[in-house]
């Protein structure tokens, strides 16, 4: 067979990722007699077209959805996987079953896909993790436009970007991918729209034509001309798309999107996924109707608000969300934000927590959390206590300050104690003053699953200790930024599965030395 592919590499390695999915003498020779076929079928430059079509023919049905997902992404995209994965869930793509028996839940079915298809070499892994899943992913030029060839003859999705010639196109379908700069109520479609994903902001506009106006009086009638067409935009899409699956603003989208959030999202009561990541706002309220999505897994609000990208003010209403699985907080949120997340039994990962906003008792509830990146003070008292005193709390920075006294709360307990009670964590993520005392202690027989660990600028911290039978299945760990840690904890030794250890931005007078695993020294760097 490789003959018949003419020396084309990808040709090659594409029908060496079919064989690899087969198990028997039999199978290989119906994958010899099929690849015969499709080559005889093509000349020059058409030929690998068809050798790329037979290894679309021979996926299993339930990964033609998944494949066909993937064109939706721009030319030399990389991929998020973790984003993929709660968009294929978002979309009903995987299957909802959850088999209890192996803890199987529908995000490990999506990640098995997404391995598949990097095995049948239709997807390259760009980057993995710490814990060696696939971190990003894209595809050839080729392969993605056999993908998008599929799709639009399926009437998969609709792309809107340069060569669209209309938007005629999007009427018969119900996923919508904006890769240019439109006017959103140009979308329209006979059909209930369930996605709509943006790579290029929809609402922006070039606010540098207005404030180089010295004009004050025509300057204030420009924005507020701005603030209404934002609002309508907005309005617009809340209003129209009522069946959407996902709204989510993809690559890092950034632009100015009008005064603040409308309160008009509750009509989207359909919605699994809301992605705000990177849109910006001049107010900082996040609208209590979002609490009429019920329905959401995954909601990102990583939202920046104009004006030196103040904090967020978010209502108490996310725990109403109970069927959250993937919950992003905003980087900053202001002291009034008092957050009850005890609800979200089906959290899997949880991102920017911290205990001036959120209660640190509702950790106990996430036992399925997988992962946790903690972010700002973390308090072990029940901060709830503090509450029912009538103690005000003042944000300075990231560290929490309880009046009426005024004196500086310091962050100096073990967090461990309290996040060893989650079985089933596998990421840890500890930065920026989450952890200001100076010691940190990981006891036996704890963090079972925990694969990947980074201490990230906890000043203070001098030293860190792991009992043995502590974190048995750590591959990764990374620490970063810790000016005080004087030495590596001698526990490491007993860890059988580290297979990468990072340390960086450290004193010169760390003590630390490469650790050795079957005679290989493990990948290390100090700086």
């Amino acid at each position: 067979m490789v003959n018949n592919c003419r020396g084309l590499p990808l040709a090659i390695i594409v029908l060496g990722g079919i064989l690899a999915t087969k198990s028997s003498i039999h199978e290989w020779k119906i994958v010899h007699k099929n690849a015969k076929s499709y080559l005889k079928k093509g000349k020059g430059a058409q030929h690998i077209e068809h050798v790329l079509a037979l290894s679309y023919d021979d996926l299993p049905p339930y990964l033609r959805s998944c494949f066909l997902y993937l064109s939706q992404f721009p030319e030399d995209y990389q991929i998020p996987a973790e984003r993929l994965i709660q968009l294929w869930v978002a979309e009903g793509i995987v299957s909802s079953i959850e088999e209890e028996g192996n803890g199987e839940i529908m995000e490990d079915v999506a990640e098995g896909f997404l391995d598949e298809l990097v095995e049948r070499c239709m997807v390259q892994v760009g980057e993995r993790d710490p814990t060696l899943k696939v971190k990003t992913c894209h595809m050839h030029d080729l392969m993605r436009d056999l993908c998008l060839s599929i799709a639009k003859q399926e009437n998969f999705f609709s792309i809107i970007n340069h060569s669209s010639v209309s938007l005629s196109n999007t009427r018969a379908v119900h996923r919508i991918v904006v890769h240019q700069h439109i006017h959103v109520q140009r979308i329209k479609s006979s059909i209930p729209l369930r996605s709509i994903l943006f790579f290029w902001h929809p609402f922006d506009l070039d606010l540098e034509l207005c404030l180089s106006d010295e004009d004050d009086f025509w300057w204030f009638v420009w924005f507020v001309c701005l603030i209404l067409k934002w609002q309508r935009s907005w309005n617009y899409t809340f209003g129209n798309f009522k069946k959407l699956r996902v709204l989510s603003f993809e690559g890092g989208v950034k632009g100015y999107s009008g005064f603040k959030l409308s309160s008009a999202i509750a009509n989207l009561i359909h919605l699994r996924c809301l992605n705000l990541c990177g849109i910006v706002f001049y107010c900082p309220n996040i609208p209590t109707s979002l609490g009429n999505l019920r329905c959401l897994q995954t909601l990102d609000l990583r939202i920046f608000r104009h004006a030196d990208y103040g904090a967020m003010n978010v209502p108490n209403i996310i725990w109403k969300l109970e069927q959250l699985r993937h919950l992003y907080l905003p980087l900053t949120m202001t002291y009034k934000t008092k957050l009850k997340l005890h609800t979200l039994t089906n959290m899997l990962t949880l991102i920017n927590f911290n205990t001036r906003n959120c209660l640190v008792a509702d950790l106990s509830k996430f036992t399925k959390l997988r992962k946790l990146g903690i972010l700002g003070p973390f308090n072990i008292d029940d901060f709830k206590e503090k509450m029912d005193k009538n103690l005000p709390i003042i944000a300075s920075g990231e560290v929490a300050r309880f009046s009426p006294f005024l004196f500086e709360y310091r962050i100096v307990e073990d967090p461990m104690p309290t996040l060893e009670k989650l079985p089933n964590l596998r990421v840890l993520e500890l930065y920026v003053y989450a952890f200001i005392g100076k010691e940190i202690v990981c006891s036996a027989l704890h963090f079972p699953k925990l694969e990947s660990l980074t201490f990230s600028e906890l000043w203070n911290l001098e030293e860190w200790k792991v009992e043995e039978g502590a974190v048995p299945a750590l591959r990764h760990l990374k620490i970063s930024g810790c000016k005080k840690l004087k030495m590596l904890s001698v526990g490491l030794r007993f860890i059988t599965t580290l297979q990468e250890l990072k340390i960086e931005y450290i004193p010169k007078d760390f003590k630390g030395e490469p650790i050795v695993k079957g005679g290989v020294v493990l990948n290390s760097m100090y700086q």
